[in-house]
């Protein structure tokens, strides 16, 4: 099955939009990881962890309905931001929705002139490293204090600005 690309529209944060972030993003850590209370709490409270911080939320939504997520995340280092928080629906994975959502992080970042994205993995995402990898991210040493214990490989997506 592929997405119909007219029916596929990615659109901004809004705080009806708030429990399909939260949702999303519970059930695809349940299924591949665990829930840590962090968690909980960032995914809870979209508006104060990333928002009003400066960064930005974008929704997949298909035919309709939301079907996926993603954030970008300001990090302490000027005009880098962290592409987290990515999850699709169980229902609509393989149908390269989490690819149009990188896609348009990307774009996203090239129009804002944003110097690179980073983003913390975990290397039994096998299928997600490789897609990482193949949109031109490069895999960079972890930090020993890294935020995320779960993950054990960080990449990174140079922006090139004319």
């Amino acid at each position: 099955m592929k997405t119909d690309r007219n029916e596929l529209k990615i659109c901004n944060y809004k705080d009806a939009l708030k429990k399909h972030f939260y949702d999303l993003n519970i059930e695809w850590l349940e299924t591949f990881f665990y829930v840590e209370e962090y968690d909980k709490e960032v995914l809870s409270k979209p508006e104060t962890y990333i928002i009003k911080k400066g960064g930005y939320i974008f929704f997949a939504k298909y035919k309709g309905e939301v079907v996926g997520t993603v954030a970008l995340m300001p990090m302490k280092e000027r005009n880098i931001y962290e592409l987290t928080k990515m999850a699709v629906s169980p229902e609509y994975r393989g149908l390269k929705i989490g690819q149009k959502l990188m896609e348009h992080c990307i774009d996203f970042a090239k129009q804002h002139n944003f110097n690179s994205l980073i983003l913390y993995s975990n290397r039994i995402l096998e299928n997600a490293i490789y897609i990482y990898r193949k949109y031109g991210f490069i895999e960079i040493p972890v930090e020993p204090n890294s935020p995320y214990k779960r993950s054990d490989i960080k990449m990174e997506f140079k922006i090139k600005n004319p």
